[in-house]
């Protein structure tokens, strides 16, 4: 492999780096307003669990259950019925 090959693959390998890099960067702000209660839950729960950096955490929880829906609601070959439950009453 020639050096003009070399360099040439290492410059492209920091390129895909630094795009990449730029995909993650946050751009967008998202500002949300709690009551009273759900203030004092959130900050009940930081200092039980020890949450120190506060945005991540909540970034972390909103994207976890919106991921965790997307999966529950992905389209499957075949449909899988509802479990029955056992105090539900039974019409047939």
């Amino acid at each position: 492999m020639s050096k003009d090959m070399a360099a040439n693959k290492t410059s492209n390998g920091k390129k895909h780096v630094e795009q990449g890099k730029e995909l993650l960067k946050r751009h967008h702000r998202l500002t949300f307003r709690l009551n009273d209660l759900e203030m004092k839950a959130l900050a009940k729960y930081y200092k039980k669990y020890k949450v120190k950096n506060h945005a991540r955490f909540l970034r972390e929880t909103i994207m976890y259950a919106i991921l965790k829906k997307f999966d529950e609601d992905y389209p499957t070959l075949f449909e899988v019925p509802e479990p029955v439950k056992d105090n539900e009453p039974k019409l047939f």
